[in-house]
């Protein structure tokens, strides 16, 4: 009786007390997904700070093969859409056993997709670089080859990685993955510097060091979260489903294969059309491509920040769901979402304060610090909407709404980002910076249509 009488007398502070416990739970999860998903970006950003003092070529060629490898990576690690949401749920719910089931099916499958992807690539690429960016020039274009050479055969691992980590996140741990990536990155470091120019006695390998570096740096994280998850102390049991039995579970590769073949489609078409975005960004020739894997590595805390935030929305969002608990879920998914404009709206006050620092962190050379500068301001716009729209394409992914998540980016792409790109820098000749025009409007159109869609509300009665 007397709690309700303190509910009668103060019908907020309960619900104060929810918000406040939300919001703590939020942050427990997102601060080492951030941390985790700027450790895993560290290794290509490591390169381009090496590279960048190394040679202009070499930097160059990362656009390339930086962007092949990232878009292999998000397309095809899309059964860690699935273990998110299906797992997430079943740990919400009580039952651990599925989630270990549905984990174990994915990660078997991330691997062999890895394999495929791996050879394929390693069969095809090579001849079809110089069609894909015919303006890179023939040097670049043998450099990124090199990289690929040496990074593609670790696609399995990368892949299986991927599947693992978003399977520990459904249980609620994002601390491990933070742990392995830390471990992997400082492999990249030593290995990177010291093979790019050839210090401490190791050969100068030049773009193949750096390669070396994130191949080594790939295997290593990838081990340790699979030794982690096949423990006895693991927070999933998996190897009590380490069975042919649990490998080929046909209920929970369906489950699976609905959410993560929308998801997988989404990727393909947002990585796709990156692919395109950046042959445009080719058609400005090789310096406006350097200048923009400057300002990649320069953006790169804030999206990275934003999917932290979008890891803990959907993981909560799954487990709340999976617990009943529809009000919490939407709850979470806002929290999120503001603390991710918050700190992405700081962010852009400082790309206003210092852009021209900010690139030449990147580059040592002045026409590419000019370069990247207008950009930059254009970047600092893009924040709170990229904020937004990350942390609610996550959520929804957390809830099992792949197919809405595909459609806006299917809009989002091909009627804002690609057209606007186009015609803004290469039609209208504002250059660099109307490539960034044409991705800030595209944040802008799809923050608005997330918007939307979670008002409605439709996307929490989704049953995976």
């Amino acid at each position: 009786m007397a709690a309700s009488a303190k509910e009668l007398l103060c019908p907020g502070d309960s619900e104060i007390t929810a918000r406040d416990r939300l919001m703590l739970e939020v942050w427990r999860l997102a601060w080492p997904a951030i941390t985790h998903m700027l450790l895993i970006t560290l290794v290509f950003v490591v390169d381009r700070l090496v590279l960048g003092n190394y040679a202009s070529d070499s930097l160059a060629s990362l656009q390339i093969s930086s962007v092949l490898v990232w878009t292999f990576y998000s397309i095809f690690t899309a059964f860690s859409a699935g273990t998110l949401a299906i797992a997430g749920r079943a740990v919400g719910a009580g039952d651990r056993a599925q989630a270990a089931r549905v984990a174990l099916v994915s990660i078997a499958g991330s691997a062999t997709i890895g394999v495929v992807v791996a050879a394929a690539a390693l069969a095809f690429l090579g001849a079809a670089l110089p069609s894909v960016f015919p303006h890179a020039g023939d040097r670049v274009i043998g450099e990124a080859s090199a990289y690929l050479a040496i990074v593609l055969p670790t696609l399995p691992l990368s892949f299986a990685e991927a599947t693992a980590a978003a399977a520990l996140q459904a249980s609620g741990d994002t601390r491990t993955p933070l742990a392995a990536a830390a471990i992997a990155n400082i492999a990249n470091l030593v290995l990177s510097i010291g093979l790019v120019f050839g210090l401490a006695g190791l050969p100068e390998l030049g773009i193949r060091g750096a390669a070396i570096g994130a191949a080594a740096a790939a295997t290593i994280q990838a081990l340790i979260l699979l030794a982690v998850l096949f423990s006895k102390k693991s927070p999933l049991p998996l190897r009590g489903q380490l069975t042919r039995a649990g490998l080929l579970d046909k209920a929970s590769l369906r489950r699976l294969a609905d959410v993560s073949i929308p998801a997988f489609l989404d990727k393909l078409v947002y990585n796709g059309g990156y692919v395109v975005f950046v042959a445009i960004i080719g058609l400005l020739g090789s310096a406006a491509m350097a200048a923009n894997q400057a300002l990649i590595s320069v953006e790169a805390i804030c999206f990275l920040s934003a999917d932290g935030f979008g890891i803990a929305a959907g993981a909560l969002v799954a487990q709340k769901l999976g617990a009943g608990g529809v009000d919490d879920a939407k709850r979470a998914a806002r929290i999120a979402a503001r603390l991710s404009i918050a700190l992405l709206s700081t962010f852009g006050l400082v790309f206003l304060l210092a852009p021209r620092a900010l690139v030449a962190a990147f580059t040592d050379d002045p026409s590419l610090v000019h370069m990247g500068v207008a950009p930059l301001y254009v970047a600092a716009v893009a924040q709170p909407f990229m904020a937004y729209a990350t942390v609610m394409r996550m959520a929804l992914r957390g809830a099992g709404a792949t197919r809405v998540v595909l459609l806006v980016t299917l809009a989002g792409t091909f009627l804002v980002r690609l057209p606007v790109a186009y015609t803004a820098a290469v039609v209208l000749d504002l250059g660099l910076a109307g490539i960034w025009i044409g991705s800030t409007l595209d944040w802008v159109f799809e923050a608005a249509v997330l918007a939307w869609v979670f008002r409605r509300g439709a996307w929490a009665l989704k049953a995976v």
